[in-house]
Formats: C-alpha cells, sequence, structure tokens
C-alpha cells in the first residue's frame, strides 16, 4: 500500500446524532487533507460540528458515512498516537504537576523507560517555562500554567498528531497570547501534524499553515485560507497588513457560515483573496 504525504484525511465524512426527535447532521460531506507536520485550524459558527470533528480524527467516534485516515490507516478505534489537549486541563490534584504530565505514559505502551519518560517530562516542562514547578500541585498554579503542564502531558508520549480543542479559550488575553509563542516553540522542537478548534480567529491565523472555514450545520468546508506569513511568527504579525487581510477574509466567512452575509458579497479587506468555496472536492482531495 502506497504511504500517503497527509498525516490527516476525511473522505467525504458525513454525521449525524440520533436524537428522540430523529436524526441531527452535524457533517455533510467533509473531506480534508492535512499534511505530515503541519497545523490546520478550523473554525466556524458555534454549534456547527468542530469538536466532532476532533472526535472522529481521534477515533472516539465513527462518522456515519465516508471514512477517516491517519497517516494511511483507516481510523476505526481510539489511536495512541493522538495526542489531545482541550479548554479545561483536567490535571490530577492528588498528583504532581511531573507526575499529571507523566500519566499518558501509564496508559500508552511506548519504548522509553520510566527514566527515560520522567527526563522527558523535565525537558517539556522547561520548555514551556515551568522548571522549578515539578513537584507542586496543580491548586498551586495559575491557569495559564496548568494549561502549559496540560500541553506537555499530551505530547509525552510523542503522538503523531495533536487535537488542541479551544485550549487557550478560557484565559485572558495576555496569557493566551504568551501560550501561543510557546506553541511555536514546542513546534520547533517537538514537531507532530496539528489540529486546532478554536473561535479565535487571531489565534487561528497566529499558529496555522492553514484555516479551514466550517460552514453552518450540517458543516462542510466552506473555505479554505493558507496562511502566508512566516512559520517563525511574531504577535507583530498579526498587524501586517497581510494579516488584517486575511483575518477580514475570515471573518466575512463567518458570516456567510451564519447566514449573516451572501457569498457573492466582497470580502472586507481591499486585497484580500476571494470567497473561493470548497464543497466538494477540496483541492487535491481523492477524486
Amino acid at each position: 500500500m502506497t504511504t500517503s504525504p497527509y498525516m490527516i484525511e476525511l473522505r467525504e465524512v458525513s454525521h449525524a446524532y440520533r436524537t428522540k426527535a430523529g436524526d441531527l447532521p452535524v457533517l455533510d460531506d467533509l473531506s480534508l487533507k492535512i499534511p505530515e507536520n503541519s497545523f490546520c485550524a478550523v473554525v466556524g459558527p458555534s454549534g456547527c460540528g468542530k469538536s466532532t470533528l476532533t472526535r472522529l480524527v481521534s477515533g472516539l467516534m465513527k462518522p456515519s458515512e465516508g471514512q477517516v485516515w491517519l497517516h494511511s490507516q483507516l481510523v476505526t478505534s481510539p489511536r495512541p498516537t493522538v495526542g489531545m489537549a482541550f479548554q479545561n486541563p483536567v490535571l490530577l490534584e492528588w498528583r504532581t504537576i511531573l507526575e499529571n504530565v507523566l500519566l499518558p505514559m501509564e496508559i500508552v505502551k511506548s519504548t522509553m523507560s520510566r527514566a527515560e519518560a520522567e527526563k522527558r517530562a523535565r525537558h517539556l516542562l522547561e520548555l514551556v517555562g515551568l522548571s522549578g514547578f515539578e513537584d507542586k500541585r496543580p491548586s498551586e498554579l495559575s491557569g495559564g500554567m496548568r494549561q502549559r503542564a496540560s500541553l506537555c502531558r499530551s505530547i509525552i508520549h510523542k503522538p503523531d498528531v495533536l487535537i488542541l480543542d479551544e485550549p487557550f479559550g478560557a484565559l485572558d488575553a495576555f496569557t493566551r497570547e504568551d501560550l501561543w509563542c510557546t506553541m511555536h516553540d514546542l513546534r520547533e522542537e517537538e514537531p507532530c501534524t496539528c489540529l486546532l478548534i478554536t473561535h479565535d480567529l487571531r489565534e487561528s491565523v497566529f499558529l496555522a499553515d492553514q484555516v479551514v472555514v466550517l460552514s453552518g450545520r450540517p458543516a462542510h468546508a466552506q473555505y479554505v485560507l493558507d496562511v502566508d506569513i512566516p512559520a517563525k511568527r511574531k504577535l507583530d504579525d498579526l498587524y501586517t497588513p497581510r494579516a488584517v487581510e486575511m483575518l477580514a477574509t475570515l471573518r466575512h466567512q463567518i458570516q456567510v457560515a451564519q447566514g449573516r452575509a451572501a457569498d457573492a458579497d466582497a470580502p472586507l479587506a481591499q486585497h484580500a483573496p476571494p470567497a473561493k468555496p470548497v464543497r466538494r472536492p477540496i483541492p487535491g482531495a481523492m477524486q
């Protein structure tokens, strides 16, 4: 079998939840291809199925129709090669920060010894600025510090795919921006394919190589934006004319998805790329 250059592939995926009132369609014929070691952000109206997408990619759910592939393997069950970080870091209070970071090593099979895993955990904590806090309890750390520890825990077992489901959404603006920079540092030393779910358009442009806008429910990929600013980014890059153009385009596409603007409406920025429907197939998708 030929190995695909894409780490994550969704092939014509549709999903509906069963309710007492009947099936509730959430995703409709969604096709995506995310290259290995790239960063893809997904934005869209509230309730459009973004979190459902993460459950399908991680193998926690099976799609009603279509297929999900990770590194040329069909996803049919939870995958140990996937790491996840959520808005709530959910650290265990009876464990130290170091012990919390090491928790996946007690669940996922690994070739690392306990000593190697602990050395790696301490290194990751140092990378995110938590050196010296290894023996603290979660309640002794701020919200931003707990989220840093959660990020370390999500990659301790060297996952191929890291799913970030609004991990910075509950933090204040300054802490959130600081963690965006931390994510760039982590990616530089710990390359992996990232899938970010967010409501923050600035966050998507700052972190991602590609931003996918989902339509209203049932969602399909309405628009795909390639982020063409340098990979090693600084917060000042968000204030360049090009970044402002991209943010205006994404904001317009969200309004389209919400039914507040028509597809034919001009993007808000003068030189922003025109809205390009990517219903099916997305350029490069399976034919």
